[in-house]
């Protein structure tokens, strides 16, 4: 069991014998993927309040500095991101903010709400009538709040990012596994496609990346719904000096997320946070969704590469590079998605016919 998961409705355990194996995982067990994929994005950071106070993030602002994006800023991003040729809306923000964040609240009751779950809903259905299709990153989620917005997400995620109690979430407002947990198993109870991941370098032992790992894969056996984990390196920032982890750590990471999670699921690293030339070899298999026309605004001191250094990375490792949407093609039917969704991508507007383009290429 994992710290503070006894409080959540989830129970996850992992056997010491798996724990082994994946330790003993290194690069040259696993094999390079025959392709590499990508989506094409708009991120919209929908606030930048955030109950917690990470010292690697540079994504939350103090109360007083946060701030909401508007319905009108929501909708002249999606217009530009479909003009773009962009299919997927990626809309985040800090976990539940608090009290502390009296002013989010504030604009949030002048648009009608007293949540900005609810405002999740608003803005997503803005997306949806844009022609981009919605994947929610909000942080953890209780059952009710997902319920509230699953059926206007194409897929949804949440960085379980580790199961070990880490120095970097210390604090009055630490972070506890078992929230995210209980997140990706909310996922799981509806249905959701999903993408989840790690981070590697906040201070997590080899055996907490493994049992981070097998935790995933726990779930996704339970529920079928992990598309896509992202093993991601802590990177210095303004907050954070505490260096990255290594090209050898990074590879022997992605090889053993390869090797641990069912071939089903996609394994991921950022572009822009390390050149994804040095894991091409072990296993993954996607570069993750970039942005023609918005920054990474979780990691704005690292732009997105550009379709074109993408493609240096498929030409490097001799395979093709395809597009691909928020949603993976496996969970394109209505076990999975809702009417709403669906009727978009089968849409004959621009929009439908951009996302057939994509699933042609396929």
């Amino acid at each position: 069991m994992f710290p503070g998961i006894e409080a959540y409705d989830v129970e996850v355990t992992v056997a010491e014998r798996d724990v082994r194996e994946a330790l003993a995982v290194r690069p040259d067990d696993v094999e390079a993927a025959e392709e590499l994929s990508f989506a094409r994005n708009v991120f919209l950071p929908l606030t930048t309040a955030c109950r917690y106070t990470c010292t690697y993030c540079t994504y939350y602002d103090p109360p007083g500095q946060a701030t909401l994006m508007t319905p009108e800023e929501v909708r002249e991003t999606c217009r530009r991101g479909a003009a773009a040729g962009c299919t997927e809306a990626l809309f985040t923000f800090g976990d539940d903010p608090d009290e502390r964040y009296t002013e989010i609240h504030d604009e949030l009751a002048e648009l009608g709400h007293d949540s900005i779950h609810t405002y999740l809903r608003e803005v997503c259905e803005i997306a949806l009538a844009e022609g981009l299709l919605p994947h929610s990153n909000p942080g953890d989620q209780t059952y009710e709040e997902m319920a509230a917005v699953a059926d206007v997400n194409a897929s949804m995620g949440v960085m379980l990012e580790t199961t070990a109690e880490v120095q970097a979430h210390g604090g009055p407002r630490s972070k506890v596994p078992g929230q995210r947990l209980n997140t990706i198993a909310n996922a799981g109870k509806h249905g959701i496609p999903f993408t989840t991941g790690v981070l590697v370098g906040l201070g997590e032992t080899w055996r907490d990346r493994a049992e981070s790992l097998l935790a995933i894969r726990e779930l996704d056996r339970r529920y079928g719904h992990v598309q896509e984990v992202i093993v991601q390196p802590v990177t210095d920032n303004e907050r954070w000096d505490g260096g990255s982890p290594s090209t050898a750590t990074m590879r022997r990471a992605v090889a053993m997320a390869r090797a641990v999670l069912p071939e089903s699921v996609s394994v991921q690293v950022p572009p822009n946070l390390m050149d994804a030339r040095d894991v091409v070899d072990c296993g993954i298999d996607d570069l993750g969704g970039v942005s023609p026309v918005t920054d990474d605004h979780v990691n704005p001191e690292y732009a997105w590469p550009a379709l074109r250094e993408l493609e240096d990375v498929a030409d490097y490792a001799g395979v093709p590079l395809r597009e691909r949407l928020p949603t993976y093609e496996r969970y394109l039917d209505e076990t999975w998605l809702s009417e709403r969704v669906l009727a978009a991508l089968d849409a004959s507007d621009e929009a439908g016919e951009r996302y057939r383009a994509v699933r042609a290429d396929a």
